[in-house]
């Protein structure tokens, strides 16, 4: 217990799924937070969509836990308003240590067949707003002088591809690359930044859909990279994946920077 005590954390899409993970295991750790989700449709998906209501749940478990909590409704392509948030929250809460960097969007189809929109609306979303995040976050942690970790999510698709998956790949693999280069230019400030890639999780977004199946049954040769060395459980858990955060969060990481953390029940191994 109390393994982030004392320290705020930065999280984005956090209404639900693996974003109201991290929050609520961040603050069972010690920490306050800072949480925001767009809670529409952000772009055409296969899934429901976040809510305010989901926001509001996430909210109320954070505080059930005598924890402190700064939210908002905010679209990470928004730099505006990811600034005027990260500001409000560090001049109520004191200060900014973790920033998990997790919001983002899953849609399917191949890249000849998909509308230019769609490719753009994924691009945007899962790589632009990583970095949107970051330039919101970062100055207040070199400021405050206290380091601090930055995680990432990024995703299997980020090491390798699947067919269907050409614009999610592209951002996941983008995300890779920009985590690496800020972890160089911030290791002078002792913040440590990382990329953590889970596989399947048990979320909405992880919902292959129709047409994911259809994609995957055209493309078999693929079936065996679908597989996973461990397979009980079959998939993540979103408290699986923010167990991986918390160990990235906390002082326990404190040389591990610029590393993609596999959380993928062995998938990347081939």
């Amino acid at each position: 217990m109390n393994r982030v005590q004392g320290k705020v954390a930065f999280i984005t899409g956090a209404a639900r799924g693996q974003g109201r993970a991290h929050a609520v295991k961040l603050a069972e750790e010690g920490a306050d937070l800072i949480i925001a989700d767009i809670c529409a449709a952000a772009t055409e998906v296969d899934y429901p969509t976040a809510t305010p209501e989901d926001l509001a749940e996430t909210v109320a478990a954070i505080e059930k836990l005598d924890r402190r909590v700064v939210h908002a409704v905010a679209d990470v392509r928004d730099l505006g308003a990811l600034q005027a948030l990260v500001d409000d929250g560090v001049a109520q809460l004191g200060r900014l240590d973790i920033v998990v960097a997790n919001a983002g969007v899953l849609s399917w189809g191949r890249f000849w067949e998909m509308s230019p929109q769609r490719w753009q609306d994924v691009i945007d979303i899962d790589l632009t707003g990583v970095y949107n995040t970051l330039r919101a976050a970062t100055p207040a942690m070199i400021a405050a002088g206290n380091g601090g970790s930055i995680i990432a999510t990024s995703s299997v698709l980020g090491l390798k591809s699947l067919p269907g998956q050409a614009h999610y790949s592209a951002a996941k693999h983008g995300v890779v690359g920009l985590v690496k280069a800020a972890a160089i230019e911030l290791g002078p400030y002792h913040i440590r930044v990382n990329s953590i890639h889970p596989w399947g999780v048990n979320t909405a977004l992880g919902d292959i859909g129709p047409e994911g199946l259809k994609i995957l049954e055209d493309n078999p040769s693929y079936g065996g990279s679908l597989g996973q060395v461990l397979y009980d459980p079959p998939i993540s858990e979103p408290e699986d994946i923010a167990n991986s955060v918390l160990f990235l969060a906390s002082d326990e990481s404190r040389t591990i920077t610029g590393t993609q953390f596999r959380i993928d029940h062995g998938a990347t191994i081939v």
